[in-house]
């Protein structure tokens, strides 16, 4: 719990005279009274790694005997027969490194004398309905005993620029974390491409992935995992999972685990079904792999997530010209963005607790620069079918490269040395492909 007491510090640090109010994460009905497994807010464990729902921590820098309060479910031997063990207020204190703990129940009594005297509120409004009004009675009756007490909370703020500040640059502790998922996440993709053969369903080669991630110790998939074969690659989350493999076809698989801590990998792995790629499969995948093997090599300090993503931009333009699928120069069709037909998303994102990461990637006109400690996927990829329209002044598409899906996905490091890629025991060379 030291690491979370670390965090602890630096956000009570940058809070200033403002009290924060983070929320846990409910419980989700799934349908009629059964509900979703339980995850975690993202924001609530980075600082808490307490893993109980709708529990609310409060950050008061301006209490130096309670800087950190938890409201929990209280221990109850009925509702624990039905859910499991509750931690407890007790539980709280003693493990979880709060300074007072109470039940649940009081925090609407509660929180207006934790509130007094901080310079302004730190909470997320319109994601938390059951706290949001606690919060605002809170701060509105400060508002209206100020005219005789002569202070009050300046103002509501959000907490989100301070906290996805820190959870942007990963800790030696989550490189690991964030590394032993990358491990687990690219097995799972080396099983699934040793099983994979024409006439298997989807689902099956997702069940051999998943499977592999339970017996792990992972907590499961860290998203939908998307098992694509032939023209089902060309739907981007594509997760149906449900349809046969044909031979000839590529199958797309962009899968992760998640693991006991929330820690996720993020891999794409494309490659054919028989073991052999077709001529305009081997073209169009070579593409692609170096394409996302200049982006990989640009990740470095002080470049920026525009860059990478331009890095693989021009590769696959270049490409897609030689072959007849684009018309015009480099410069022009990067410049027109004449290529979306064929890619139309990012080159990446940001890895962490969440999939798809918090942190900015612009501070307004400015790119954020990759510093040591950030995690981002690069993840360039093609898809030619007939689902959107062909740009004015580009040519028309021959149906012999109609159904090609393919993307390949890592993901990377930055470090002092340049950059780390984390998932590098999936494989993905072109002889790696085929059998």
């Amino acid at each position: 719990m030291e690491i979370y007491a670390e965090r602890r510090a630096r956000f009570l640090q940058q809070l200033g005279g403002a009290a924060a109010v983070i929320p846990a994460a409910p419980l989700v009905t799934h349908h009629a009274d059964c509900e979703y497994p339980f995850r975690q807010d993202s924001d609530f464990w980075y600082l808490t790694g307490f893993d109980e729902p709708d529990a609310v921590a409060l950050f008061l820098p301006h209490r130096e005997d309670a800087p950190f309060v938890l409201f929990v479910h209280p221990k109850d031997p009925t509702a624990e027969v039905w859910h499991g063990v509750r931690c407890g207020t007790e539980g709280a204190v003693e493990r979880f490194g709060a300074a007072v703990a109470h039940p649940l129940a009081e925090l609407a009594e509660r929180l207006p004398h934790y509130l007094e005297g901080a310079e302004g509120i730190a909470f997320r409004v319109g994601r938390h309905p059951a706290v949001e009004p606690l919060v605002l009675k809170a701060w509105a009756q400060q508002l209206d005993r100020a005219p005789r007490r002569g202070s009050a909370a300046l103002g509501l703020v959000a907490p989100c620029p301070i906290l996805h500040a820190l959870r942007l640059r990963k800790g030696p502790e989550e490189l690991e974390r964030l590394r032993e998922a990358a491990r687990i996440s690219a097995e799972a993709h080396e099983l699934a491409r040793q099983v994979t053969r024409p006439g298997l369903n989807e689902r099956q080669v997702q069940a051999v992935i998943e499977q592999h991630f339970l017996e792990q110790g992972a907590r499961g998939p860290a998203y939908g995992s998307i098992v694509a074969g032939g023209d089902n690659a060309c739907v981007l989350h594509y997760t149906a999972n449900n349809a046969r493999l044909r031979d000839g076809d590529l199958l797309l698989i962009d899968a992760g685990c998640s693991l006991s801590d929330y820690y996720n990998g993020d891999i794409t792995r494309t490659f054919p079904v028989n073991g052999r790629f077709s001529a305009e499969q081997r073209e169009l995948y070579a593409l692609v792999l170096a394409a996302q093997e200049a982006a990989v090599a640009t990740v470095a300090p002080g470049v920026t997530a525009e860059a990478v993503h331009l890095a693989a931009v021009r590769v696959l333009v270049e490409g897609l010209i030689g072959l007849g699928l684009l018309s015009g120069s480099v410069d022009g069709v990067v410049e027109q963005v004449a290529y979306r037909h064929l890619y139309m998303h990012r080159t990446g994102h940001w890895l962490g607790l969440d999939v798809h990461d918090v942190g900015a990637y612009r501070l307004g006109e400015h790119p954020v620069e990759l510093e040591p400690g950030m995690v981002l996927t690069v993840e360039p990829g093609l898809y030619v079918s007939d689902r959107l329209p062909v740009p004015e002044g580009q040519p028309a598409i021959e149906e012999r490269w109609k159904g090609i899906g393919i993307r390949i996905e890592d993901d990377v490091a930055v470090s002092d040395r340049g950059h780390d890629v984390l998932t590098a025991a999936a494989l993905k060379s072109l002889a790696a492909m085929e059998r």
